[in-house]
């Protein structure tokens, strides 16, 4: 495994595990437990996917079986937007999340979209920060010029940006503008959700021909060695195995170049600019 250091000091595992999708406490806790045991270190999870209890039983175990240490593990959470309209709320939320997830402290906490009073609610999570709730702060969906005033006017600026990046989205000046702030990018979706032929791509798979992996790997590898953290997600063990197995082959400028040359340069899994998305999340309820 590969790390990142965050601005705050904190080192991220490059890759991790989402459980985006995953509401079955029993199931949730199954497979976490075995992302865990696969060698997966960091764990990311919401308030909005209602399994963090699920989360937190599952790493309470991993580490009861001794696989690993809380210190190892990295686990992220996301306040969701109903619990954004002021300071107060969201850091009541953090420590919400912290209970569901019996765990003194997280990793790295995040706003889930820029939407509500954002800038109240990172001021609330800026106040859990400094009490050491959490690691480090970030954002989620901030698009650059969003993220661009963001961090011009925050007074800790995020660590984290977690947005969409897969080889049909691929976003580079977004990635451009983020690390000039400092900000590590991280993919939600780097896998495309299968869309897009992605598993079966031919000119993806005639680069993992060549070193023996599998077109999920090919675009896995693709993303960190941009220097984007990712976090696929599978219930299936083999391919939890499959996706953290990317980390004895490197691409090559040109295959990189290929690989970027799918981007469609939009996202069709959602559209954050579409009004009518924005009033859906704001009327959810987390």
């Amino acid at each position: 495994m590969e790390f990142v250091t965050l601005n705050t000091g904190a080192k991220m595992p490059l890759e991790g595990f989402g459980v985006f999708q995953i509401p079955d406490p029993s199931q949730c806790e199954e497979v976490v437990y075995n992302a865990i045991r696969t060698g997966y270190r960091l764990l990311d999870t919401a308030a909005a996917y209602f399994n963090e209890e699920a989360v937190g039983k599952a790493v309470a175990r991993a580490i009861a079986d001794g696989i690993t240490s809380r210190e190892e593990m990295f686990i992220t959470t996301k306040v969701w937007v109903s619990d954004m309209g002021s300071e107060e709320a969201a850091y009541q939320a953090v420590k919400t999340s912290l209970a569901k997830l019996d765990m003194e402290y997280a990793d790295l906490i995040l706003l889930h979209q820029p939407m509500n009073d954002y800038f109240a609610a990172y001021r609330g999570i800026t106040k859990a920060y400094k009490e050491g709730l959490t690691k480090a702060i970030g954002v989620a969906n901030f698009y650059p010029a969003i993220l661009a005033n963001f961090c011009e006017t925050v007074e800790v600026i995020p660590a984290v940006n977690q947005i969409e990046l897969h080889p049909f989205f691929v976003q580079q000046s977004a990635i451009e503008n983020m690390k000039s702030y400092g900000v590590v990018p991280q993919a939600w979706g780097p896998l495309a959700e299968g869309k897009h032929g992605i598993f079966t791509d031919p000119e993806i798979k005639a680069i993992g021909d060549k070193y023996g992996k599998s077109n999920a790997q090919v675009v896995l590898r693709w993303n960190a060695q941009r220097g984007v953290s990712i976090i696929p997600k599978s219930v299936k063990v083999e391919r939890m195995e499959q996706n953290i197995d990317i980390w004895d082959f490197s691409l090559t400028d040109e295959e990189m170049a290929a690989v970027a040359a799918k981007d469609i340069g939009h996202s069709e899994i959602v559209n954050h600019d579409d009004p009518m998305f924005v009033k859906f999340v704001l009327g959810m309820k987390e």
